[in-house]
């Protein structure tokens, strides 16, 4: 009996490896009728779970919004989100159990730059499994493209850029950065100044490094009061900007304020209440309370598929980000795998979201914008400044 069953099992493994493994099981969604799976990674505990939740469940209730309607090309997805607390080492854990456990075909708007990097080897290049549409990325992700990579966000540095060019588009000459002091933020407040001086020859940045994680924003603020700015630019995470700004109103430092993606949330305004009135950012989407018809949809998928959240940017970048990936994944026709998302994306065409740009992947370019939508806080919310906008072309010259 025991012989017998462990014959049956041989023999079930070597049927899979014939058919390439998990990779093309029906279960994971090659050929078969069953769940296509996809799995992403979150900080879903941490200093960053302020901003990992909400892009979990922002992208879960577009995959469940889809389920609902029957799936994609009639068949439902499993996505599969686990926990990375925002460290590389778990990340790696992550991506071994969703590939090696959950058998995932992909994984879908995952959270963070040097995590996600740091799982790149394992997942791109030993288990040939895509990472698409990942909230992050860095200029050396894309160029040269990778072939299992895929983007819909535009790069941090160029968003640096944007935030430098807009404050000296506004005028201001003498610009002060504060940011966090992990070398992703020093990568974005680099572009800073370059992107004002695209704007404005005249303008001239110094920066201001503040400790990752610093909750006590009243001794920096009194270095910036000192340093007699006339704009700041705050290169922080959402909690730790919202810290800045309602220090500065507590100390009178009366300056515009421009922020980079990661802060243009709803919930810095739920943080820094009155002190955020006014507050610039450039966000990837458009605001998460703006009237149009599809961010109505977003906003109907996250009261009925995560009735405990709130609208807030990071659940609208995933929810889009999911979006996107779904309407390319109905492009592939027969066995969904590394192979087929891949042509799917190079072959796309123009894939619009209603909530981030008009996206482009093709051979040569697999990040699909690097457009920004500028937004300033307005009566206790988020309002848009004009259309999506363009950084200045200053990033890898």
């Amino acid at each position: 009996m025991r012989i017998a069953s462990v014959l049956a099992v041989a023999l079930t493994a070597l049927g899979m490896a014939a058919c390439g493994g998990g990779q093309t099981g029906s279960g994971g969604g090659s050929g078969g009728n069953g769940p296509i799976k996809l799995g992403a990674w979150f900080p879903l505990t941490g200093p960053v779970a302020a901003s990992g939740i909400p892009q979990k469940e922002g992208a879960s209730a577009l995959f469940d919004q889809l389920n609902a309607k029957g799936g994609v090309n009639g068949r439902k997805v499993d996505y599969i989100a686990r926990d990375n607390a925002f460290d590389p080492q778990q990340t790696i854990q992550a991506a071994r159990q969703l590939v090696g456990e959950d058998k995932v075909v992909a994984v879908v708007a995952a959270n963070g730059t040097a995590p996600s990097a740091a799982a790149f080897p394992f997942v791109m290049n030993q288990a040939k499994v895509p990472i698409v549409n990942t909230y992050g990325g860095a200029a050396d992700w894309y160029k040269p493209a990778k072939p299992l990579l895929f983007g819909d966000q535009t790069l941090y540095e160029e968003q640096g850029a944007a935030a430098g060019a807009w404050a000296a588009q506004d005028g201001h000459k003498n610009i002060l950065v504060v940011r966090s002091d992990p070398a992703a933020f020093a990568g974005v407040a680099k572009y800073v100044e370059p992107g004002a001086k695209a704007a404005n020859p005249g303008a001239h940045v110094n920066q201001l490094v503040v400790k990752f994680g610093t909750t006590d924003y009243s001794p920096i603020v009194g270095q910036v009061k000192a340093k007699k700015p006339d704009a700041v630019v705050l290169i922080l995470a959402f909690p730790e900007a919202s810290a800045f700004l309602k220090q500065a109103k507590l100390q009178g430092v009366d300056v515009p304020a421009y922020g980079y993606g990661p802060t243009a949330d709803e919930g810095l305004i739920k943080l820094a209440g009155s002190a955020s009135e006014g507050f610039h950012a450039l966000s990837l989407t458009k605001p998460a309370m703006d009237p149009s018809p599809a961010m109505q949809e977003y906003r109907q998928a996250l009261k009925r598929f995560a009735p405990g959240q709130q609208p807030s940017s990071n659940s609208a970048i995933a929810y889009a980000s999911a979006k996107a990936f779904a309407a390319v994944l109905k492009k592939v026709q027969g066995a969904v795998n590394a192979d087929s998302i891949a042509k799917a994306f190079e072959s796309a065409g123009t894939v619009k979201t209603g909530i981030l740009p008009p996206l482009t992947w093709d051979k040569g370019h697999h990040l699909g914008t690097n457009q920004l939508q500028r937004v300033t806080v307005k009566g206790g919310k988020f309002v848009a400044v004009g259309d999506f906008t363009t950084p200045p072309p200053v990033v890898g010259q």
